[in-house]
């Protein structure tokens, strides 16, 4: 007798398609994700087709991979979910309590829900799987305690299956001012762990997880990518065993003991985002762009050109130096003044006053308001930095309630830019900051925040237990009480730089720092690998001094305005000590940048695979490729005389540009072999197909100097 089975379940567009077989009574398995192979068949010859083997000396059956992987499967890798009753561990069996539902558009995505359980565990587990127009999918379990007594969760991750193809692992690391370092090895059997038990995200957070066909590249190559949504401690993963393909992995990393589930209690992982594209990095980053553009939050408005005092005045903090600043960035074409920290009870270095959200009367005996007025009058929104999640023991606050601080009892965390962490999961001190950062924004008519978070979270207890997924869910909540009560207030998520970079944050702010280092050298690397899957309107990139002062280097100032080109742009420069040629360059860099924001904040951003490891080449096409704008970045000396062409991909092969150098970027001189004839002239028309397959002569840069192209099609 012929047994027929359903259909599989399958989610698809964009190219992209994920097939789950739900054939049988236990939780689906994962066929395939990846590329869309198009029509499935006959569902029982696919099936057969898609059985394996027995693994050697191993279960008595194929081994597959489910949602939730158990070892009921001969699953013997990271478990998907593990936890236990008084120190027994169950080992789960789920089986679909109903038929999976599918809803959404065929060939454009859709949503995926899956009810199981294990009866025999007291365990229920409800799957959401979501596949945007674009081919991003975001996966999230939510796990039931439907047993008679309690349930300690020690792990739960969501995981993919990747392609037999994959062989190897680009993630990334880093330390303050340095961010989104990559590092790249073959993918070998077992496990290749990124875990972060900071607290936040951190600064060596991968941020992006990938794994693709050896060689890989930003324009080439199969890629599948892995990011966990979540601002707390996390985990990405990729696994390979004996038994089954490679898989990723990405979820909330729990400490013991930290989720505890009473009868009937529930929790729910964040949204682990996956990715794939054949077209390379550049493709996965299309995509994710693309997505975090369709949300509903994502900022519409034209990103205004900012100025933060941070690296101006850092905490000196006078009306009118403050007063001269605002009227030299409007005369520049500033349209946001952000007043940084220093403003508040006790402030005058980073020792004193966390906490104390008071405006300091002392130096501000009128409060805020002169200042406010003043930039308002000159045609600019006013911001403040805060760091509410943050407090010095040198505090009103912290001398009032000590009990509010982030700790064991009878126990402080070491310390760390000499502050603390306040317990907003206690009830009374998220009442309180909230209060205080009420008042503020209405008081002064604040309409962005820069929020900042200075220091990972160590030894974290709230109530005696492990105290991180708390805080982080209090943060959550008190960023989105904000912006309910106060619309159209916009809030950067800054972390002692870049230190909290990631889609569960981003689903509450609207900008991120990536960087407290505006050495254009070091924001080269820092925004090229941060833009893998943050899109450049959210990732604010500064101009400031000649010399870095978190590296000492000196850098001219072309190069420093091109990089801060490419994001959400500002100043961080005390440019009342500019001089007048300073001050013209600056205006007509803001004016550049304002023509070309739809473009840099709407565009697909293309990375060229650049023969010469000296330079980079990058740029922004428009969706209808018939404008664009790359730079070509020296960032050492080159072994050859001759540069290397400038091939520019992503354009429209049909279509014929005029390539002309943008002069707001020229440096004031150049060697001799710099000038090739067409940027002599200044032009040159070339079809799409030419630049992208022969290219343009290049100038001999010296390093630390950069060709700004604009292109535009006939």
């Amino acid at each position: 007798m012929t047994v027929h089975h359903p259909a599989p379940a399958v989610l698809r567009a964009a190219g992209t398609a994920l097939i789950l077989d739900v054939s049988g009574p236990g939780l689906p398995a994962v066929l395939h994700w990846g590329a869309d192979p198009g029509d499935l068949g006959d569902t029982d010859q696919l099936l057969l087709g898609l059985r394996p083997s027995w693994p050697v000396a191993s279960v008595d059956t194929p081994v597959r991979l489910r949602l939730i992987p158990q070892q009921v499967d001969g699953w013997v890798g990271r478990p998907g979910l593990a936890g236990h009753r008084d120190g027994v561990p169950p080992h789960l069996r789920l089986t679909l309590t109903e038929p999976v539902s599918l809803a959404g558009q065929a060939g454009e995505g859709g949503r995926l829900t899956v009810r199981a359980r294990d009866e025999a565990a007291g365990l229920s587990v409800t799957t959401h799987i979501e596949m945007d127009a674009f081919g991003v999918v975001r996966l999230r379990h939510e796990i039931t305690n439907e047993g008679p007594d309690g349930f300690t969760l020690d792990t739960v991750a969501c995981l993919l299956p990747v392609g037999d193809q994959a062989g190897e692992v680009l993630d990334f690391t880093g330390r303050w001012a340095r961010e989104r370092s990559p590092q790249r090895r073959p993918l070998a059997h077992g496990l290749t762990a990124r875990e972060s038990r900071r607290g936040r995200t951190g600064h060596d957070a991968t941020g992006l997880f990938l794994v693709g066909e050896p060689g890989f590249g930003f324009r080439h190559g199969q890629v599948w990518a892995a990011h966990a949504g979540w601002s707390g401690n996390h985990v990405h993963y990729a696994e390979l065993l004996p038994e089954h393909r490679p898989v990723l992995g990405a979820g909330e990393l729990l400490a013991p003991g930290e989720i505890r589930l009473t009868p009937g209690g529930t929790y729910r992982t964040p949204w682990a985002y996956f990715t794939w594209s054949d077209e390379g990095m550049d493709g996965l980053s299309d995509r994710l762009h693309q997505h975090l553009r369709a949300r509903p939050s994502h900022p519409r408005t034209p990103r205004p050109v900012m100025l933060n005092t941070w690296e101006a005045v850092y905490f000196d903090h006078r009306l009118d130096r403050l007063t001269e600043l605002a009227e030299r960035a409007a005369r520049v074409g500033v349209e946001r003044f952000v007043l940084d920290d220093g403003w508040f009870t006790g402030r005058r270095d980073d020792r004193a006053g966390l906490g104390d959200w008071t405006v300091d009367s002392a130096v501000w005996p009128d409060g805020l308001h002169p200042l406010v007025d003043r930039v308002r009058s000159l045609g600019m929104e006013f911001g403040l930095w805060v760091e509410p999640e943050m407090v010095n023991p040198d505090s009103d606050l912290a001398r009032a309630h000590p009990d509010w601080i982030l700790a064991a009892p009878g126990r402080t965390a070491p310390p760390a830019r000499n502050q603390q962490v306040l317990d907003l999961a206690a009830p009374e001190a998220y009442a309180h900051i909230a209060a205080r950062l009420h008042a503020l924004v209405d008081e002064y008519g604040i309409t962005y925040l820069k929020w900042d978070h200075n220091r990972d979270l160590l030894e974290s207890a709230h109530l005696g237990a492990a105290g991180v997924h708390a805080q982080t869910t209090a943060v959550y909540r008190l960023l989105d009480e904000l912006r309910e009560r106060h619309p159209g207030l916009e809030i950067e998520s800054c972390s002692s730089g870049g230190a909290r970079i990631d889609y569960g944050i981003l689903e509450r702010t609207d900008r991120i720092w990536a960087s407290d280092t505006n050495d254009p050298l070091e924001r080269q690397r820092i925004q090229r690998y941060t833009g893998l899957f943050v899109p450049p309107e959210l990732t604010g990139s500064h101009v400031g001094a000649a010399t870095a002062h978190t590296t000492g280097r000196t850098s001219p100032l072309p190069i420093r305005l091109a990089t801060a080109l490419f994001g959400h742009a500002g100043i961080e420069w005390d440019i009342t000590a500019c001089t007048e040629e300073e001050l013209d360059r600056l205006a007509a860099w803001t004016g550049l940048y304002k023509r070309l924001r739809p473009l840099l904040h709407g565009g697909r951003t293309v990375r060229v695979d650049h023969p010469d490891p000296a330079a980079w080449l990058h740029g922004v096409v428009a969706d209808d490729r018939r404008h664009a704008v790359f730079a070509l970045f020296q960032l050492a000396s080159s072994t050859a005389s001759v540069a290397a062409r400038i091939r520019i991909p992503g354009l429209a092969p049909e279509l014929t540009y005029t390539v002309t150098v943008r002069p707001e970027f020229q440096a004031a001189s150049a060697h001799p072999s710099a000038m090739v004839p067409w940027l002599v002239e200044g032009s040159v028309r070339v079809p799409g197909a030419v630049l992208a397959g022969v290219g343009l002569a290049a100038p001999l840069l010296d390093p630390e100097q950069c060709l700004v192209l604009e292109l535009t099609a006939e």
